[in-house]
């Protein structure tokens, strides 16, 4: 996607892990496997990496978050469940399962600039 006068001036303003979430809010994707090497912005790499990925947890947990209410609130406006129905439900054992491997999948994909690292390390 070619990038627009607005977008190119917050790349140059602030640094890119800023700009990765200010474009998932705008509902611009960038490529999911950046090349080359990662870019440092404060004094540890370790740092960075943490802050990696509380901003990728922070622009997912928002994203989320206004697409859930979005949804409840249209639920409830059509009279289709109510906050009380949807805070009483009691998954089935199968949705669980479902839920644990998707959570599992998520936590490998937030941790994977940590595993990165090693990785690398054994292939050189």
């Amino acid at each position: 996607m070619r990038l627009r006068n607005s977008e190119s001036q917050i790349l140059s303003e602030f640094p890119s892990f800023v700009c990765l979430v200010l474009f998932w809010r705008i509902g611009i994707r960038m490529a999911k496997i950046a090349k080359g090497k990662r870019p440092v912005y404060l004094d540890n790499p370790q740092m960075d990496k943490l802050l990696a990925i509380v901003m990728a947890l922070t622009g997912e947990v928002s994203v989320l978050h206004e697409r859930l209410d979005t949804i409840e609130r249209l639920l409830e406006i059509k009279g289709i469940l109510s906050p009380t129905e949807i805070e009483a439900y009691e998954p089935d054992a199968k949705v669980i399962k479902e839920r644990e491997h998707w959570r599992a999948e998520y936590i490998a994909r937030v941790l994977r600039v940590v595993q990165e690292e090693p990785e690398t390390l054994n292939q050189s």
